[in-house]
């Protein structure tokens, strides 16, 4: 007896898909479901007719764009947003649905089940469904949102999430003034480094003018005015440093125990103190870096 018993076939559960607009959500029933499974034959079924294959069953249309900016943000962070969990609550939940529900973003599909108790389906075969309706999407949605008006709105949709993401932000804020302090001190570190260098150097040709010199680029300054300390007699550094100063290094030009220098030597040794004043007054340009987070928080204050 048990042999002669047919087997009824398990009834597969039927599938309804999510699809998110820039008008607003749109719940769409699968007509035939044995046309979907097969992933690579997915768009040939679509180009005979979408209507073939998928109804509108539902549509939850934003009233404006704070609306839609609002369940955008919430998609993109994989989020149940208030206008989202109702439309489903409503169009599924409540109505005793027991469809299967496709959803592109498996993050998404997880919280859907989880808080609503709605069966999900996500992968590779609902990515594809969801690329093959947003193609024909102007004709199953022809009712709710003609094509004109849902281009229109996603390109509202598109400049309103732009300004989002880039909106003002103190923590973007902060983030700049610690980078600016970093980029300020490694240029310190860099001109300290390079006039360290120049007073190595030319210390072999007036060892005298270091202790003389004390500022770095004071020291670099007068290498590049005078040169070869032989050139002290007559060289003007009264635009470089005070009067003392300037007698006492002309006074140990003439006694110095230095080396002599060669013409390209001294070139070298000027081209390395003019990276060094150039690198300085870029750094006087970038001002101090508390005055630039004094500014900033200035700023983030008056914006709040």
């Amino acid at each position: 007896a048990q042999q002669g018993r047919r087997r009824l076939p398990v009834r597969q559960p039927r599938m309804l898909v999510l699809f998110e607009t820039a008008a607003g959500f749109a719940l769409l029933k699968v007509l035939d479901e044995g046309k979907i499974n097969k992933v690579d034959n997915l768009f040939n079924e679509f180009a005979e007719g979408a209507a073939n294959i998928l109804s509108l069953q539902s549509f939850l249309k934003f009233d404006n764009t704070a609306e839609a900016l609002e369940a955008c943000t919430a998609l993109v962070e994989s989020k149940l947003g208030k206008n989202l969990r109702s439309f489903l609550k409503e169009n599924i939940v409540s109505s005793g649905v027991k469809d299967q529900l496709a959803v592109s973003d498996a993050k998404l599909a997880g919280v859907i089940k989880e808080k609503l108790g709605i069966s999900c389906v996500s992968g590779a075969n609902v990515q594809e469904l969801h690329r093959c309706i947003r193609g024909q999407l102007g004709s199953l949605l022809a009712d709710v949102a003609p094509q004109h008006d849902l281009m229109t709105m996603s390109l509202g949709l598109a400049h309103s999430y732009s300004r989002y993401k880039v909106k003002f932000s103190p923590e973007k804020v902060d983030t700049m003034i610690v980078q600016a302090i970093a980029l300020l001190d490694e240029l310190d570190k860099e001109i300290n480094t390079y006039a360290m260098r120049v007073r190595e150097w030319y210390g072999w040709h007036f060892p005298e003018m270091s202790k003389i010199v004390t500022d770095n680029m004071a020291y670099c300054k007068i290498v590049l005015k005078m040169g070869a300390r032989t050139n002290a007699p007559t060289c003007s550094l009264a635009e470089v440093v005070p009067k003392e100063l300037e007698a006492a290094v002309r006074e140990f030009a003439q006694v110095s125990m230095g080396t002599e220098i060669s013409e390209e030597d001294m070139a070298s040794i000027a081209k390395l103190c003019t990276q060094v004043v150039e690198s300085a007054n870029h750094r006087e340009l970038r001002g101090c870096p508390k005055n630039v987070a004094c500014t900033q928080l200035e700023h983030t204050v008056s914006k709040c």
